[in-house]
Parts: C-alpha cells; sequence; structure tokens
C-alpha cells in the first residue's frame, strides 16, 4: 500500500542528499524513478537537483500552474515519485501527489523545508503537515550544539534578517540552521547594537 512521505529538515540537513540516494536505490533495485522538482527553485540550475556533497541528478520541473496528475501520465508510467523541496509545490499540487498515492498506489516522497526564514509555514510544506501519511524530521544541529529548527536568512556581515519575502533562494552564503534559542537571542543582541 503506497504512502505519501514528508521528509523535512532546516537548510542543510542533507534533505536533497537523501532525495537523491532515495532515488538510487529505487532504481538499484530496478524500479523507475519520476524525480521533479519546483520551478521556483532554480539556485543550481532549472532541472538539477544538487546536494551540498556534490550529488546531483536532472529532475521534471514542475510550474506552479501546472498539474501533476496530468505531468505524469506524459512523463509515463514509473514506480514511485520523488519530489524534492516540496515545500514550493502548491498546496493543489500536494493534493494531487495524495491522488496519486490513494488511486494510483503510487507510493511518493517529498523532501523540503518546513517553514521559512521567519518560523513561518511554506504553503505546500503545511499542505504536507496536514496530508502526509509518513512525516519524519531529518535532524542537523545548530553552532551550539542543540537541534537546528530554523533557517536563519543572514546577510553579507552575518547578521540575522527578520523581513522580507518568503522565498530567496541561497545556500550556506544566505542561510544557516540555527535553535530557536540562538535565533532569538541573535536578533535581540542585533536589536541592541
Amino acid at each position: 500500500m503506497a504512502k505519501l512521505y514528508f521528509k523535512y529538515g532546516a537548510m542543510g540537513s542533507s534533505k536533497s542528499a537523501q532525495a537523491l540516494i532515495t532515488q538510487f536505490n529505487y532504481e538499484e533495485l530496478g524500479m523507475s524513478v519520476w524525480l521533479i522538482k519546483p520551478s521556483v527553485d532554480d539556485r543550481d540550475g532549472a532541472d538539477i537537483i544538487k546536494s551540498r556533497i556534490g550529488l546531483q541528478r536532472r529532475a521534471r520541473v514542475i510550474t506552479p500552474g501546472q498539474n501533476i496528475i496530468e505531468e505524469y501520465d506524459r512523463a509515463g508510467k514509473h514506480d514511485v515519485i520523488i519530489a524534492d523541496e516540496a515545500q514550493f509545490l502548491t498546496p493543489e499540487q500536494i493534493d494531487q501527489l495524495r491522488y496519486l498515492v490513494d488511486e494510483r498506489d503510487l507510493p511518493v516522497l517529498c523532501f523540503g523545508l518546513r517553514t521559512d526564514f521567519q518560523t513561518h509555514f511554506f504553503p505546500g510544506a503545511r499542505r504536507l503537515m496536514e496530508l502526509a501519511d509518513s512525516i519524519t524530521e531529518i535532524k542537523t544541529v545548530c553552532a551550539c550544539g542543540r537541534k537546528a529548527t530554523v533557517n536563519a536568512r543572514i546577510d553579507e556581515r552575518g547578521r540575522v534578517i527578520t523581513e522580507g519575502g518568503q522565498i530567496l533562494l541561497g545556500g550556506n552564503d544566505s542561510y544557516t540552521a540555527m535553535c530557536h534559542r540562538c535565533w532569538k537571542k541573535k536578533i535581540a543582541e542585533q536589536q541592541l547594537s
């Protein structure tokens, strides 16, 4: 029986690497994987999923207006769907993935962030939290050693940014994973200086 999986973590928790390793494992067993990513994530190239450790693969790009069920049907039969950066999919597209699990008996594994730099849900992640059969946190640590849960957006001087649009693509130069305590402490220190 197929399930909808949401595997989330803070920035730098190896989500993309785990998505690509999962794809490799399915393919090693002779299964066909439909690897997808939202068009918003073009940081490493429009159709490239790339991890910080150097793993990379081409993926089918999904735009916000596309129907994933129709795109899957055009792509041909696959045994499993893996979506990277799933937080950028629309809630309607998450519903479409849920449909493929329920009606086509396809396992769907979604990897992504849960919250943005202000600790607010991304719409796609919220819908995954509502619909997923299995929700797993991919853990990483803050510089203090505690579990990191916040995707702190930082400027070129290393200051935490607390305002701006929800989406700003970037890597270690734009974000750092922090525990909530360190994030709040850094913001408070900045306000005093």
